[in-house]
């Protein structure tokens, strides 16, 4: 995919592109049990090519989620402050600058142009930042995403929490340097397994988003999939017919038997049967393509709903439905949950008496609710489904932590003035309208 982007925006092009790319590198050595030596030796690799290409990168340790602001989670509507301006200045200063070039190298080979050409990109990588990408992570933060994902049981759950986590890192990037859209790799293979895995997985709701061109489910930055159209083999056939460097690392399912996951289940079962039926994953993604973003009748004329902590997918679930494995499980989860009502004692303390320690002015239910429930009751039925896997949500980043909480505290503020709130009656309402 960069190797395209880059020959779109050279002169060449018949089509050129008009916007400033820039490459994030999310190094994930810590949670697949790399050596520091091997993670080393694989940024030192993907560093050099980075460098050959010339455009703006930022190489960030996914251990760096443990300094992630809870804001990360939060859908903005709106772009960021400032960047609609800069973007637009930039891509004016990248126009110019590469007419310059196209005056200047007029004379010159195609290869010693686009050379110039590459070399005329900004760099990002600065030794006397302190934010530079050079910095390694502290042991602490790498102790603690180790711990995290030894916690987990599953491999499954492993990774689904990667990919939520990289998404949520890739966010926090984008949004800190400017970035309006983010495009990622994702090929047509990849995708239509991510289908099927998704709907094992509970997830059909969301399909739209995590299987469509564009997913805007974040508000401000917009996740496109510009490489869905091409299989794995084309692009494998790219890479050797035009020499594409590349650096493999291995991944959590790396070597990993075929029922270790469902991620690994559903991609023998994908990959055995296009061998014996070409036209397999093109069918499915086919059928991807069909799927519409649409919430739920009665949910889109409403304000938007609370998302999920981990995928930030909207929660349009109905709990009321007992016909839903989700609906059958809420009662359940809340009966288990909920601690047993304590049997009707005298006031001690009346309404004009002062509230003593220990007596009614212990903790609000705020305050007595349970961490685990709080955070559990904030996430999506898939979500739910593979935290069963960790056994403590303690090992978690403190992003999510604190906006689980903070989610909680003012829903609870919310129905303690509920009753205080004046609402517009329906005649009211017919009445205003007219």
């Amino acid at each position: 995919m960069v190797w395209q982007v880059l020959e779109g925006l050279s002169r060449e092009s018949a089509k050129r592109l008009r916007f400033v790319p820039g490459i994030v590198c999310i190094d994930e050595g810590a949670a697949c049990g790399l050596s520091p030596e091997a993670r080393a030796k694989a940024l030192a690799e993907m560093k050099l090519i980075l460098q050959t290409v010339g455009f703006p990168w930022h190489v960030v340790a996914l251990e760096e989620v443990f300094d992630l602001p809870p804001s990360v989670l939060r859908c903005f509507a709106q772009e960021p402050v400032g960047t609609e301006g800069a973007y637009k200045a930039a891509v004016d200063s990248f126009l110019q600058q590469q007419h310059v070039l196209g005056a200047e190298g007029a004379g010159d080979s195609p290869s010693l142009a686009q050379g110039e050409e590459q070399l005329s990109w900004p760099c990002t990588q600065d030794p006397q930042n302190p934010q530079s990408p050079d910095r390694p992570p502290t042991a602490a933060q790498t102790e603690a995403l180790s711990r995290l994902f030894d916690s987990v049981k599953t491999l499954t759950a492993k990774e689904e929490l990667l990919q939520a986590l990289r998404t949520h890192l890739i966010l926090h990037v984008a949004r800190t340097h400017g970035y309006s859209k983010v495009m990622t790799g994702d090929s047509c293979t990849r995708l239509a397994i991510k289908l099927m895995t998704s709907l094992a997985l509970g997830r059909g709701a969301f399909l739209a988003w995590d299987t469509g061109f564009s997913d805007e489910r974040h508000g401000d930055v917009v996740v496109v999939r510009p490489m869905r159209e091409h299989t794995l083999k084309e692009v494998a056939f790219y890479n050797h017919l035009f020499a594409v460097p590349s650096v493999f690392t291995p991944a959590l399912d790396t070597k990993a038997p075929e029922k270790a996951s469902i991620h690994r289940l559903m991609e023998a079962f994908m990959l055995r049967l296009q061998d014996q039926f070409p036209s397999t994953v093109s069918t499915v993604y086919r059928t991807s393509e069909k799927l519409v973003k649409a919430p739920r009748d009665g949910c889109a004329a409403g304000p938007p709903g609370p998302r999920c902590l981990l995928c930030m997918c909207a929660l349009d679930i109905d709990t009321a439905d007992s016909a839903t494995a989700f609906g059958a499980q809420t009662p359940l989860h809340l009966s288990q949950t909920q601690p047993p009502t304590p049997p009707p004692t005298a006031p001690c303390c009346s309404a004009g008496m002062g509230r003593v320690q220990g007596c009614c002015g212990g903790a609000r239910p705020c305050e007595r609710e349970d961490p685990r429930a709080r955070v559990i009751e904030q996430l999506c039925y898939g979500c739910r489904v593979n935290m069963k896997d960790l056994p403590s949500l303690d090992p978690l980043p403190p992003y999510i932590l604190a906006e689980a909480r903070l989610r909680s505290q003012r829903a609870c503020i919310e129905q303690q003035i509920q009753e205080y709130l004046v609402e517009d009656s329906d005649d009211e309402a017919q009445t205003g309208e007219s």
